[in-house]
């Protein structure tokens, strides 16, 4: 069974978005894999690093949404981060990009989740 990882905060610091985790391990035993996926019932985005044991869940909850499109938005660069370092999710702003380009409008995903996606992430078009 996969463990999950928790963010816990995501801020803006040094032109990169950082998703502060709730674990203690070295972030160095990780490797990002650029995938995502959506927990509808959990109202989470979960992006998904590979370890030596198998893949850990990064789960990314609703309160962290709205500084999550702030660094979409900038184009900031993603990293995972707690007190022992960082790490660099690859391709975690296109796959944001996809995943909310798939779930605006589409009742697949629930009415909870499209509505809280919308909510926060539907900007005007420039």
């Amino acid at each position: 069974m996969s463990q999950r990882i928790l963010i816990t905060d995501a801020k803006i610091e040094n032109n990169e978005l950082h998703l502060s985790a709730n674990i203690e391990t070295d972030l160095a035993a990780f490797a990002p894999t650029g995938q995502m996926l959506v927990d509808s019932d959990q109202l989470s985005f979960v992006y998904i690093v590979d370890q030596e044991e198998g893949y850990r869940y990064v789960t990314i909850p609703e309160g962290t949404w709205s500084v999550i499109q702030n660094g979409i938005q900038a184009g900031l660069e993603t990293f995972l981060t707690n007190k022992n370092g960082k790490l660099k999710l690859d391709a975690f702003q296109s796959e944001m990009e996809y995943l909310i380009e798939n779930i605006t409008g589409n009742s697949n995903y629930g009415e909870e989740m499209v509505a809280k996606v919308e909510q926060v992430f539907a900007a005007p078009s420039a």
